[in-house]
């Protein structure tokens, strides 16, 4: 039985690890030129919140002082060099169009070919492949400088004149801080909640192991822990975690707990009524989930795939990996990602015939 990933970023290539191992074909594939672009198109300050030592995939570690926190080239470059060690199958400039059951088995559709495989695995990432925009932001002055996170890079790239950022989620809250050195800047959203530590700092070494134990073994989806956390996680974003309230105090960000809720004269409305007179607006807001070029019925009232540690029961062969709390609170990102993967390429290497009895553990 033949599997093709969809997706090269690290849970794709996690999976594809472990599918390797279990003596399983596969093929990845991938919409990006190279392993790890989607990284590299990342801003240009962004780092890890985890310590190089916690981020390595399966077999193969992070290289470096392992008490150092990686920045998004050095994580894209790491994971070129594990598709690379491992010889693993790639084909670039890919982009799957279209994805269809037919009979037992699916047919993946790009722009120039039709593949079929027994199973797939969508590992196209975390929060989907569409950037979120409100639906007001078409009704801004068009002499705003507007950026979604996905394309926002380094300050330069915004007008003089003051920022808002909306949605203060870690990304909005690292941005926000960033932008601050420069210009005058207002951070707007719901406050997510901060982790108790600042990455970097004293006492690191005895948090993190304490952190990962919990995110990996207590808060999952057999915990009542979980249910609240996931939607926090899946509908509202993550806490702060390099960024603290007291950061952006120290640097004058200005934090204000109202929603963006209209427009008026073009300019950008709080939900008490307040007009921000702005030149540029960043909008933190995550991610659209869409998966409506999956042609089967596997997509809940939330908006999610109905799955269970990434398998979809209505769908047999389909797979996911990469998923935000598709097991725990640690499977979105580098130190989680590998045992979701290993789990998911049980259950394929499970579902050929000659590996009946292999158990999903």
């Amino acid at each position: 039985m033949n599997t093709i990933i969809i997706g090269a970023g690290q849970a794709g290539l996690a999976t594809g690890y472990h599918l390797q191992r279990l003596g399983q074909p596969f093929t990845i594939l991938d919409a990006s030129a190279r392993v790890g672009d989607q990284w590299r198109a990342q801003w240009d300050s962004l780092r890890l919140y985890s310590p190089a030592k916690y981020d390595g995939l399966p077999g193969l570690p992070f290289p470096g002082e392992p008490w150092h926190y990686p920045g998004k080239d050095e994580v894209a470059d790491y994971l070129a060099s594990y598709a690379a060690h491992f010889t693993l199958p790639i084909r670039h400039n890919t982009r799957v169009e279209r994805l269809e059951r037919a009979g037992d088995r699916w047919i993946v559709s790009t722009a120039g070919e039709q593949l079929t495989a027994d199973n797939v695995v969508v590992a196209t990432g975390t929060f989907g492949r569409t950037p979120y925009l409100p639906d007001l932001a078409v009704d801004l002055d068009p002499a705003i400088r507007q950026l979604h996170s996905s394309e926002y890079r380094r300050p330069p790239q915004l007008k003089d004149g003051p920022v808002l950022v909306v949605g203060a989620s870690h990304s909005g809250t690292d941005v926000a801080y960033e932008v601050a050195a420069s210009h005058p800047t207002i951070l707007c959203g719901r406050d997510p909640g901060q982790l108790p530590f600042t990455p970097g700092k004293p006492g690191e070494r005895l948090f993190w192991p304490a952190f990962l134990f919990v995110a990996r073994h207590v808060v999952t989806r057999r915990s009542p822990l979980a249910k609240s956390a996931m939607a926090d996680l899946r509908f509202h974003g993550g806490p702060m975690i390099r960024v603290k309230r007291a950061d952006l105090l120290a640097r004058g960000v200005e934090r204000v707990h109202e929603r963006v809720t209209g427009v008026r004269d073009g300019r950008p409305v709080l939900g008490d009524g307040r007009v921000l007179d702005v030149a540029n607006v960043v909008w933190a807001t995550g991610f659209r989930q869409d998966f409506s070029w999956i042609k089967a019925p596997i997509v809940g009232d939330d908006s999610w795939p109905r799955e269970y540690r990434g398998v979809a029961a209505d769908a047999p062969g389909l797979f996911f990996c990469g998923l935000c709390f598709q097991y725990a609170f640690s499977s979105m990102v580098l130190p989680g990602v590998g045992r979701d993967a290993a789990y998911v390429a049980r259950r394929i290497a499970a579902r050929a015939p000659a590996n009946a009895t292999l158990a999903a553990a």
